[in-house]
């Protein structure tokens, strides 16, 4: 698989391979001295080993896992076993940041008409007044018991009528 980048082989072997091959790749992106050794014993073959390491493992860098694809192909001629490629994911990893604006973009707003923006103007006249009003928050209750006490003397006059 390290030296051809792909090969064509059952499903069933594509599948076995592909966790060992997933490891292997792992341990050479590490790039240490014990991950060769320990890719070494599994490999066997020097320059595969060498290829592995200084070729392969510095293009799966900035990926972190899914280094490599099974592909379905047709059935095998001759006793009909099932077929697969096996190949090595080295195309650069693609983001996915234009996704979820994508995602946001269908929702649709209506369009703002000319009050909403005279609104804006105002609660930015009224938002420094708030601060001072932060200190005669009192002074609006009283006003308002006052209001309610006259509503209330008025509602009781319309009743005795």
């Amino acid at each position: 698989l390290f030296e051809h980048r792909a090969i064509t082989t059952t499903e069933h072997r594509a599948k076995r391979l592909q966790p060992e091959a997933e490891r292997l790749i792992a341990k050479a992106k590490r790039g240490d001295l014990h991950a060769r050794r320990t890719v070494l014993a599994k490999v066997r073959r020097k320059d595969i080993v060498a290829l592995l390491f200084e070729e392969l493992a510095p293009k799966f860098e900035g990926r972190d896992g899914g280094y490599t694809r099974i592909t379905k192909l047709p059935a095998r001629k001759g006793d009909n076993a099932p077929m697969a490629l096996i190949e090595l994911v080295l195309e650069p990893v693609k983001t996915k940041k234009a996704a979820p604006k994508k995602a946001a973009t269908p929702v649709v707003e209506p369009e703002p008409t000319p009050e909403p923006a005279e609104s804006i103007e105002v609660d930015l006249d009224v938002a420094p007044e708030t601060e001072d009003a932060e200190a005669g928050t009192d002074d609006f209750a009283v006003e308002t018991a006052e209001v309610s006490d006259d509503e209330a003397t008025a509602d009781e006059a319309a009743e005795e009528k």
